[in-house]
């Protein structure tokens, strides 16, 4: 299983603060003493992820709420599968349903989505990467959710790899200036530049970035782009990028390329269908 984000605890505590704000007036209206057990259960097929959010969710609320979970991140559940058990109070139960199984169907969804794509792809050499676009404050689950589901991240951020776009190559002057400019100002990190014709991939490939991206490239432009790697013994990777869908990703793999950076994991995302039905203890 992939580390678990530093900011984690940051990420439930922004989370309940935004759902609880002065207190939950309706949870309130339950006995203090009132008692309770449930489970939750997925309406269909997925990949778990995101436990961790949802044991800190509640062992912020109270730490006597006990979870007993049925699988571990990255694991498959089927349909009205039995995710986890949860017994304690019944008022920090009831406080911290919502806020725990929004982490639970967005990260779960983000790994599904992610091993999804890996699966078009079994048996090539390809790998497939996320992108930057993820809901704001919650990067690193979802970085996190897409190692689950079996596919690798690519930059963090804006700090711990190079992209070289457009915008960058044009006010740099050419492809090659701004990876001689990456090289000077960020030694020791990744260089990637991104091309969008077959002129620009000989000048990156010239120029030895750590990655070429091809941007929005034909599938015989980018086995051309392999064979012209190959021919000149390039150790440069290539990643493929633009109009990726589960229905292409396979015909792209195909050609060679080293990874398939797909947006789509992180942005298109379809929230896991879960329900928490819950007992209470009249007795």
């Amino acid at each position: 299983m992939p580390d678990l984000p530093r900011d984690l605890p940051t990420q439930v505590e922004a989370a309940l603060a935004e759902d609880i704000g002065a207190g939950d007036v309706t949870a309130a209206l339950v006995p203090a003493a009132q008692r309770v057990r449930g489970r939750v259960i997925t309406r269909e097929p997925a990949v778990l992820c995101g436990r961790a959010w949802a044991q800190e969710t509640f062992r912020r609320l109270d730490p006597a709420v006990r979870l007993s979970w049925n699988a571990d991140d990255g694991e498959r559940l089927s349909a009205d599968q039995v995710v986890f058990e949860i017994a304690g109070p019944a008022r920090p139960v009831l406080t911290g349903e919502r806020t725990a199984l929004n982490f639970l169907q967005l990260l779960s969804g983000t790994a599904t989505a992610a091993r999804a794509y890996v699966d078009a792809i079994a048996g090539t050499a390809c790998r497939i990467l996320d992108t930057r676009k993820t809901l704001p404050g919650l990067r690193s689950a979802q970085k996190y959710a897409v190692r689950c589901g079996g596919a690798d991240n690519h930059r963090l951020g804006l700090f711990d790899q190079v992209l070289i776009k457009e915008n960058h190559i044009a006010a740099a002057g050419s492809i090659s200036a701004a990876i001689a400019a990456a090289r000077t100002h960020s030694p020791g990190l990744r260089v990637e530049v991104e091309v969008e014709t077959p002129q620009e991939l000989q000048e990156a490939l010239a120029a030895a970035p750590d990655i070429i991206m091809l941007d929005e490239f034909g599938l015989a432009d980018m086995r051309a782009a392999v064979a012209l790697r190959d021919a000149r013994a390039a150790v440069v990777k290539l990643e493929a990028s633009g109009s990726v869908s589960l229905s292409t990703v396979r015909a792209i793999a195909e050609t060679g390329v080293d990874y398939i950076s797909v947006g789509a994991i992180t942005k298109h995302i379809k929230a896991l269908d879960l329900s928490m039905r819950l007992e209470f203890n009249t007795g």
